[in-house]
Formats: C-alpha cells, structure tokens, sequence
C-alpha cells in the first residue's frame, strides 16, 4: 500500500467520522427544543446557555451545518472515486462508488440520524462545541445564505426564506389532526392554534382604531374627566394636546378620583399625567406582551410610520387573542357576524379578513388591508356609497351602513351558495378601549 492509498483511506474514514458527528447533531438539534434542553436541572447551566443560544436562530445553524455536511459527503465520495481510478481501474470506479453510496446510506446518514432522535437533549448537548465550531466561519454561513435566497428565486414561496423548517400552519395542522385522534381536547386545540398564530400577529391587527378611541384633553377639568371616563367605563383614558395626534399622556381614573377626595375638582387633568408608551403598528405582539409583563404597564398608544396616532392597544387586547374574548359586566355585547334568513351574513367592517376566512369557511382575500371594510374600500377605490356592490372573488359585497367616511357593517353572499348559511353569529362587546372598568 503506497504512501498516498493510505492518506486517502485515512481521509476517507475521518471524513466519514466527522458527517457521522454533524448529522448526530444536526437531527438533535432539529429535535429538541429550548424548553427540554432547559428541563435538564442535572446537566451544567454553560452547556445548557450553549445549546439555546444555537436553537434561538436555528436557521443560522442548520442550514450552513447542512452545508457542511453536504461538502464532506462531495469530499469523501471524490477521494473514494480517485482511489478506485487507481486500483481498479475505470470500470471498477462505479461499481465501488455505488457500495460506497450504500456505506454513506447506512453509516453516515440512517444510523446517526436515529441516534440523534433517539437522543436528541443529551446529542445536543455534547456536540455543541463541534457544531459552533463548523458554522462559526462567516464564509460558510454567506454561501448558505447566498444558496437558500438562490433557492428562494428558483422556487418562491411563503416561509422558505430561511430554509426548510416547519411552518405555522403545519403546527396547526398537527394541532387539528391530535384533536381528530382525541389526543387533543377541542378547547386545547383551539389554545394551541392560538399560540401559534400569536406569534404572528402585529399589532396593527388587535389594535382599538383612533376613530373609535376615547381621549380626555389635557385642559380639561378633574370633574369633567370622571364624568367621561365613568360614562365610558374606562380605566385609563388617552390625554390629548392640540389634537389626536399630540397624545400628552394617559389620565387613571384612581388618579383623578384621588384628586377629587383631595378637593382638587377644578384642577386640569394635564397635572395628574402619566407618561405614555409609544409602540410602531407592525410591531409583533409576543414581544409587546412580554414588554408589558416586565416594565408593567397596561396601555400603549399604536403610531404609523409617518408618527401620527394610528390606534391603542391594551394587555387585555394582546390577552385576548390567546384566549379569546374576556367579557365583564360592563361590556355591552354588539353582534360582528350575523347570519341572515337570505344566507347572506352580516359583518362588522372592524372584523379581520382572516378571522371571517376561518369562522365562515370563506376564502376572501388578503392584502394590504387586515378588515373586511379594509378590503370594501380596496375593491372599491374610494368610498362608497349606501347599497353599492362589488363583485370580489365568487363573493357579493354589499355596503349596508357607512358613517363619515367608516364602513360599518357589510353584508357578504357567497356566489356559489356556500356555506355562508351555516355561519353562527359572534359577539363582540362593545367596550373596547382599555378592557377594564372604571371600578377596577
């Protein structure tokens, strides 16, 4: 055996141990989770930092690990076709690469993909230190990114942009399909789904609408506060300067009937502020939700990207969208979705595209626009008038209520006879701003 047969032999069984390592890991690392690796209280916190640290972009990680262990298997299946060339010849040259397909099968890709899910926690744990090693080098991660936005091009399509993970909707497909084996109590599936699409959400969607908002100007009297907020039912209330775009702060009304015992009636509302927070209307809701847990605060005023006043948003807003509507005795119920003799329904303009999509089985589609009366005005292009209609997609559109320059209520017919008929109504109370009474 001659210097260089045994230096490729060497390259070929070291290859093979270093893909049979990364795909250990990187079926580990696919199967576990930031949650179980934090469950392990017996392993040390440094590994454990180190894990989450990996699994917290994943897409960062796996898709140059894959990379990686895609070139070792280029590299090993060359130095093995060189040594063949040498020793058999060209004819032997296929034969020997097709037993060594059947070796990679079995050795570097079946057997270490098993024992990475059979043992994804400990698997992941151990080989950390490997994996931030391989991926550590810029250039590998600038080649995968450089190929998955090439992929993107090729084959484009919602939710590939960081490489093959799963997306939401399998989630919730996995969620429906417990709930159809009983696995899954409906109430259970209904949370999961929630979760899920929380995430998701911005807050332009959970959003009180700045036509629909409640404020108190900041030259107003303590007496004349209460008497708004008491009407109301709120608990805290915008405080505006010059305009609805020029919020100064936020009135409580324990603060201004503090005031009230102190005899300070008269006193302006604009000397009892507390200072506001000013949140962007695409901003996520998990990460306001978790804002809002950690600085303790219960209201945030919603901006749009040229600074003006867009909306407010609550805790009970963000809340509500994981567990659905909270309804207290202050709240008057008022009906979004109503279904009529003729089979058509009624809805609210406020109501969201996707929550009628699911609710009625209707397929109305998405846009820029988030409300059904976001999508009138798009068929539209202007606004319409009283009875006007739209066709939209094998639906009817008919403008039943509009007030200024609001679409109120819209009622919808499915072309085909859909099953529009079958819808069941949803209440909607109609106390909106902060979700919490005045005597709370």
């Amino acid at each position: 055996m001659t210097l260089g047969t045994f230096s490729g032999l060497l390259a070929v069984v070291v290859l093979l141990l270093l893909v049979m390592v990364l795909v250990i890991a990187e079926s580990a690392l696919s199967a576990t989770s930031t949650v179980r690796i934090a469950s392990l209280e017996d392993e040390s916190e440094r590994r454990r930092s180190r894990v989450t640290r990996l699994l917290e972009e994943p897409q960062n990680i796996l898709n140059p690990l894959r990379l990686v262990i895609l070139l070792m298997h280029l590299a090993e299946a060359s130095v093995v076709a060189l040594l063949a060339a040498q020793q058999f010849g060209r004819a032997g040259v296929a034969l020997v690469l097709v037993l060594n397909g059947c070796l990679l099968f079995v050795v570097a890709e079946a057997v270490p993909r098993t024992l990475g899910i059979l043992h994804a926690d400990r698997a992941a744990l151990a080989l950390a230190g490997p994996v931030a090693f391989f991926v550590g080098f810029g250039p590998v991660r600038l080649v995968a990114r450089f190929l998955i936005g090439l992929s993107n091009v090729i084959v484009p399509g919602k939710g590939i942009k960081t490489g093959p993970f799963s997306l939401p909707e399998e989630l919730i497909a996995l969620a429906d399909a417990a709930f159809e084996d009983d696995v899954l109590e409906e109430s259970e599936r209904d949370l999961i789904e929630s979760v899920i699409e929380f995430g998701e959400t911005i807050v332009r969607e959970v959003m009180i609408p700045r036509t629909d908002m409640t404020t108190i100007e900041a030259n107003l009297s303590v007496a004349g506060a209460l008497e708004i907020t008491s009407q109301a039912g709120f608990s805290r209330v915008p405080v505006t300067g010059e305009n609805i775009d020029d919020i100064v702060g936020l009135a409580y009304v324990k603060d201004l009937i503090r005031a009230e015992l102190d005899d300070r009636d008269d006193a302006m509302v604009g000397e009892l502020l507390r200072p506001p927070r000013f949140v962007p209307e695409t901003k996520k809701v998990a990460p306001l939700l978790r804002e809002m847990q950690r600085d303790s605060f219960h209201m945030a005023v919603v901006v749009d990207e040229y600074g003006g006043i867009a909306g407010l948003v609550t805790l009970e807003d963000l809340i509500e969208e994981i567990v659905g509507e909270i309804v207290d005795e202050y709240d008057v119920e008022e009906q979004l979705v109503e279904r009529q003799p003729d089979g058509t329904l009624r809805v609210d303009g406020r109501m969201l595209i996707d929550e009628l999509n699911d609710l009625a089985g209707l397929e109305l589609p998405s846009g820029d626009w988030d409300t059904v009366g976001g999508l009138v005005f798009d068929q539209f292009g202007r606004v319409p008038r009283e009875g006007e209609t739209r066709d939209c997609d094998g639906y009817v559109l008919l403008v039943e209520r509009v007030q200024g320059r609001r679409i109120t209520r819209v009622r919808i017919l499915q072309v085909d006879g859909g099953p529009t008929s079958s819808v069941p109504q949803i209440n909607q109370p109609s106390e909106e701003q902060s979700g919490e009474p005045a005597s709370k």
